[in-house]
């Protein structure tokens, strides 16, 4: 079964992405991480997100597409990055997002692709 977990930030974790004395311990937390879920063999896709200020979303108004710069909630974490795996079982999956170096991770199980 494959679950997608979402790793959500504070903006001092996505500062910390950039900042010189913070950069490479926040990388490192990553790293180990990362090396883990690849040795296990469980990764089917998995990436990074760029900070949300980068971001745009496409929300319908009266029928209309509207295009808002940066993210729509106002909340004090956002998505920072996700993996899908491949693993037996939620338990599994929620097993592998307690690991991550982030304090919240969202996991869902995904739909089965159409064929």
């Amino acid at each position: 079964m494959n679950y997608t977990l979402m790793f959500y930030e504070s903006q001092e974790d996505f500062a910390a992405r950039t900042d010189p004395a913070r950069k490479q311990e926040y990388l490192a937390s990553w790293t180990h991480y990362v090396h883990a879920l690849r040795q296990a063999g469980i990764v089917v896709f998995g990436s990074g997100l760029y900070a949300p200020e980068t971001a745009a979303t496409v929300k319908r108004r009266g029928g209309e597409m509207v295009v808002q710069d940066g993210p729509f909630p106002e909340t004090k974490e956002q998505l920072g990055g996700i993996f899908v795996i491949d693993v037996p079982d939620l338990d599994t999956a929620l097993e592998w997002a307690a690991r991550g170096p982030v304090d919240v991770v969202e996991v869902r199980q995904n739909i089965p692709a159409l064929k």
